[in-house]
């Protein structure tokens, strides 16, 4: 708990995945994907349930072994491409009533921080807040960033000088997709995490890692061998 607060943590890993087909359960670092997730929950401050939602058999018995307190099935209308990723959150909710704060942890996200997650849940119950969001600084310049327009010309993002159009944009953050937490009842009344009530919270680059690609998997294999060994 936080305060009088009750927390659901919830992983959602469905069995498909285009660019990196079964990689939830990919071995990373020596242990399924998900696993570092599951770990780095459990070792929250503030977590009181951990639950898996899934439409895969294995990856359900992989939550069960791993110690989750709940492996939720899922249906398979919310497990397709075209699913909003809102409605798995929602339906693991209805299933687990009785908490207030929800933190979804995507297990594409091995390198967060138990850390992370209670800067996340310690901001959305905050007074007066209601959900926060993980975010790292963006190293892209907006005077960099440009178009191709319809005869491939390049055409530039933000017009004018390149010294007033970094200066008008200050520092510039990224979703990293590490944490999501939000107050339950504003959840079912927004249907999403982000509007302009969220609250950031800023991870570091090297945590930040979003597993989309097979580089990316390559890296994050890299960089928990070498934390290991180190």
């Amino acid at each position: 708990m936080i305060g009088s607060l009750k927390v659901l943590a919830l992983i959602p890993a469905r069995g498909g995945s285009k660019r990196v087909p079964r990689k939830n359960i990919l071995k990373v670092g020596g242990k399924p994907l998900i696993e570092w997730t599951v770990r780095a929950a459990r070792k929250s401050r503030y977590i009181d349930h951990l639950a898996v939602s899934s439409d895969d058999d294995t990856i359900l018995d992989l939550a069960r072994q791993l110690g989750c307190d709940t492996a939720l099935r899922r249906p398979a209308a919310l497990a397709s491409d075209e699913a909003p990723g809102i409605d798995p959150v929602l339906h693991a909710l209805e299933a687990l009533p009785g908490y207030d704060v929800v933190v979804l942890l995507q297990p594409t996200s091995p390198l967060r921080r138990p850390a992370d997650i209670d800067a996340c849940l310690e901001k959305c119950s905050a007074p007066g807040a209601s959900a926060c969001v993980s975010v790292t600084p963006s190293r892209e310049k907006p005077e960099w960033l440009v178009r191709i327009d319809e005869r491939g010309r390049m055409v530039p993002l933000i017009s004018g000088n390149p010294a007033q159009a970094r200066e008008r944009a200050g520092q510039l953050y990224l979703f990293n997709g590490a944490v999501y937490a939000t107050r339950v009842s504003w959840l079912f009344e927004n249907r999403e995490f982000i509007t302009p009530q969220t609250r950031a919270h800023v991870m570091p680059e090297e945590f930040s890692l979003d597993i989309d690609t097979p580089f990316d998997l390559a890296l994050a294999d890299f960089m928990l061998q070498r934390d290991a060994g180190s």
